[in-house]
């Protein structure tokens, strides 16, 4: 599942990396697998409300794609969070994965999750690997700063000791998807710390995966004190929003 926010410039590409992987015809780099390991995949792409040509150019792939079901999500602009959970909600499948919608995480790291939700309910891509390297070293320096001070007060307050909270890159069961993305309250960015808290709360299994990342340019986040009070907001009260909600 990609959810896609006037994505006009990076969609059709990610859409075209994305197809040929499951179809078998795009090369798998370095620590990939086949996609042919987890059995059939279909696509859903949700539409926050773009006012660019995004569900053009995802229509467009959708009617010349022939191997692998693509579904249109469109619905009125709500945030990523929204987004997230209106797709999380409406997929069907066994395992429920998604993606950045530029696809900074190349598709073939998706064996990865569902080999992990094998034996777990949630798989969480993490960009720090087992030698402690971080893949947004790549960042530029005042983003790696925003987000170790994001990281410092989630982890006190929200998620608990989860080395990377915002990777866009997540699976579920379908069971832990519906459950979790139902009880959902936050729509803006900061929804993955919601959901990692929900699913501590409820017992879940949460398995944390390292992989591949690069650093997408294009990014339409713009770091300006209201988003950064907006953050600081959500984070705070999370833990309240959901004080009652019960073990499974």
């Amino acid at each position: 599942m990609l959810p896609a926010y006037n994505e006009q410039e990076r969609i059709g590409s990610a859409l075209d990396e994305l197809f040929a992987y499951l179809n078998g015809t795009g090369a798998i780099r370095s620590g990939g697998r086949p996609a042919s390991e987890m059995g059939a995949v279909d696509v859903l792409v949700v539409d926050d409300g773009s006012t660019d040509e995004t569900t053009t150019i995802v229509t467009a792939r959708q009617q010349a794609e022939t191997e692998v079901k693509v579904e249109l999500l469109r619905r009125p602009h709500a945030g990523k969070g929204a987004a997230v959970q209106a797709g999380m909600l409406a997929a069907q499948g066994d395992y429920i994965i998604f993606a950045d919608s530029d696809l900074a995480t190349p598709p073939h790291q998706m064996p990865l999750l569902t080999a992990a939700l094998a034996e777990h309910d949630i798989a969480l891509g993490s960009r720090v690997q087992p030698d402690g390297s971080d893949r947004r070293s790549t960042q530029p320096r005042y983003r790696r700063l925003l987000g170790r001070i994001f990281h410092a007060i989630a982890a006190f307050w929200v998620t608990g000791p989860v080395p990377d909270t915002q990777c866009g890159f997540k699976g579920f069961t379908r069971q832990a998807a519906h459950d979790l993305f139902m009880r959902q309250k936050i729509g803006g960015i900061v929804f993955d710390a919601e959901i990692i808290h929900l699913a501590r709360k409820r017992g879940y299994m949460m398995a944390v995966v390292p992989v591949q990342w690069a650093d997408k340019r294009g990014s339409r986040m713009r770091v300006r004190p209201g988003l950064a009070l907006s953050v600081v907001y959500d984070l705070f009260r999370i833990p309240l929003i959901h004080r009652r909600v019960p073990k499974r």
